[in-house]
């Protein structure tokens, strides 16, 4: 298909439109197409799976409903071919799953991205934006500045083949960049609202709400994982008073590693308050099961069907396991966090090592903590 020289809602794009490629067809990239097309930027739709996207291409869009409402946002341009993706576009935002950032970066470096467009990973998880360049690098050609956010922007799930309900959108967004300073920052801001600049990547990797959030249930609540195959609510069913306490002390960890490398950050509750996952009214920042439960906008996600889910398969290799990484680079002690991953690593039956995100990966192996600070902080 063509590109249409509008905005694909039928309008022509305004001075301040991007031309933008959005790489990932899951509930994140339809909830980023959905945005970005009512934002009036021009939007190129990536999809690696024809039978993923052939339901797109029949309505010419992506039906969605929740926060931004309802209807069909219609993109410029919906594809599987990746070189016809990013054919004229200023920025490639990745909305992909973490074990796919390395596999595009490699991809769009061969497919020649210039150095002077910019990458936005949403979200770039833990170490995303030092994985992403070194990956780049590897492949010879001159890094792009990448744009790194903390978390998803999105509460999104696909229900529908050619739909997605957007049940949360982030108020606030960490976000940092590796190379290219104030100025990739601004054209991010320009694709996402609320948009929070913080100093460097250590800060948004640290700021992972998913690694904190994800591994003590999936760990504890495993037998009901198989056993129940995903018949219970992640957050209100499986957040019991034992989850909860672990889930603090691992957020303790966070916070202490964050602290080495020189960042003070909230803790995981009030974190969850910045995005908008917990609510606003809630005061006891401390009470992690009552805050996560009474959160609107996950209280009806259902919990992991299978130790093959997303919960095991990613955030664990490339969250906890770059987590560990960091602290011992900083020097940190992490027990409960080094436990999960064990546990983890036993119960699923796979080396989180092997393909994961370690600092040979992120292109950080044998730093000192000053060198790694030094690294993210260069312009």
């Amino acid at each position: 298909m063509r590109p249409r020289p509008d905005t694909g809602t039928g309008r022509q794009a305004p001075e301040t439109s991007v031309k933008v490629a959005v790489l990932g067809a899951g509930a994140g990239g339809a909830a980023s197409v959905v945005e970005l097309v009512q934002a009036g930027h021009i939007v190129h739709f990536w999809g690696r799976s024809p039978e993923t996207l052939e339901p797109h291409v029949k309505l010419g869009g992506v039906a969605y409903d929740g926060v931004f409402g309802e209807g069909v946002a219609h993109p410029a341009l919906i594809t599987t071919d990746f070189k016809a993706a990013i054919e004229a576009v200023d920025v490639a935002v990745v909305v992909l799953p973490t074990f796919s950032h390395a596999p595009i970066a490699s991809a769009l470096a061969k497919a020649g991205w210039s150095s002077d467009k910019l990458i936005v990973l949403n979200p770039g998880h833990t170490g995303g934006a030092l994985e992403f360049a070194h990956a780049f690098a590897r492949e010879g050609g001159a890094v792009p500045p990448v744009v790194e956010f903390s978390t998803l922007a999105y509460v999104a799930r696909k229900y529908r083949p050619d739909g997605v309900t957007i049940s949360g959108r982030a108020k606030e967004l960490k976000a940092a960049a590796l190379g290219g300073g104030g100025a990739a920052l601004e054209i991010a801001a320009k694709l996402y609202r609320g948009l929070n600049p913080v100093a460097d990547v250590l800060a948004t990797d640290l700021s992972n709400v998913n690694m904190i959030l994800h591994p003590p249930g999936a760990v504890l609540a495993a037998a009901w994982a198989e056993a129940r195959g995903g018949d219970f609510t992640f957050y209100v069913d499986a957040m019991t008073p034992g989850v909860a306490r672990v889930m603090k002390q691992l957020d303790n960890e966070r916070l202490a590693v964050a602290k080495a490398f020189g960042h003070e950050l909230p803790n995981l509750i009030q974190e969850m308050k910045l995005l908008g996952t917990v609510e606003a009214d809630v005061t006891d920042t401390s009470d992690f099961r009552s805050a996560i439960a009474g959160g609107e906008a996950n209280k009806r996600i259902k919990g992991p069907n299978s130790l093959d889910h997303r919960y095991y398969k990613e955030d664990f290799g490339h969250g906890l396991l770059p987590f560990l990484e960091f602290a011992k680079i900083a020097g940190v002690e992490t027990p409960v966090a080094q436990a999960l991953f064990n546990v983890a690593q036993i119960a699923v039956g796979m080396d989180y090592r092997n393909g994961g995100r370690t600092a040979e990966t992120m292109g950080i192996a044998g730093m000192t903590k000053d060198q790694v600070i030094e690294k993210v902080r260069a312009l």
